[in-house]
């Protein structure tokens, strides 16, 4: 990023000693963590600082309450999916228990998925989801989503796309 696109550090800084308490504070009651907000309190000013396009901001609270939202949402999601992973793993034998090596490389595999999954359109990540976890036809997938059944290629299509995307590391 050149470096002109950057945010003039006065400016963030500016911002920092301004309203960084009161993000935290916003944070804390949402989450009811101290930790956790002001972990997300500083992820919310990193996010600024890397902003491509930073608006004038004449309301900086409600930007940083935007991005602090969206970093909110990305760490529920991120404990539910970890959660379910748990959940998955305590029903295997002991015996075939991953490393916490191996643990934590499928967990970021799976959360890059899951950030996949959430960009895609609803029905492209319904008809994936049908196909690869309920093990569904194309067919069928294209009676259940009332759409035809190239539709649902269609759709695989997009999916497959961002597969590869995330294997060249491009996404």
């Amino acid at each position: 990023m050149p470096p002109g696109d950057l945010p003039a550090p006065h400016a963030v800084d500016t911002l920092y000693r301004s309203h960084h308490a009161w993000l935290t504070s916003w944070l804390r009651r949402r989450l009811r963590d101290d930790h956790d907000a002001a972990d997300l309190a500083q992820d919310t000013f990193v996010r600024l600082m890397a902003a491509r396009d930073t608006p004038g901001l004449r309301e900086p609270r409600a930007f940083l309450t935007r991005i602090a939202h969206g970093l909110v949402v990305n760490l529920w999601r991120r404990r539910e999916l970890e959660h379910a992973y748990l959940q998955a793993l305590a029903q295997r034998p002991e015996a075939t228990t991953p490393s916490p090596e191996r643990r934590a490389l499928v967990l970021e595999a799976l959360l890059q998925i899951d950030a996949m999954l959430h960009r895609l359109p609803a029905r492209a990540r319904q008809a994936f989801l049908l196909s690869q976890l309920g093990g569904h036809t194309y067919a069928d997938i294209a009676l259940r989503l009332d759409v035809s059944e190239r539709m649902v290629k269609k759709y695989m299509s997009q999916v497959m796309l961002q597969c590869l995307l995330i294997a060249d590391g491009v996404w």
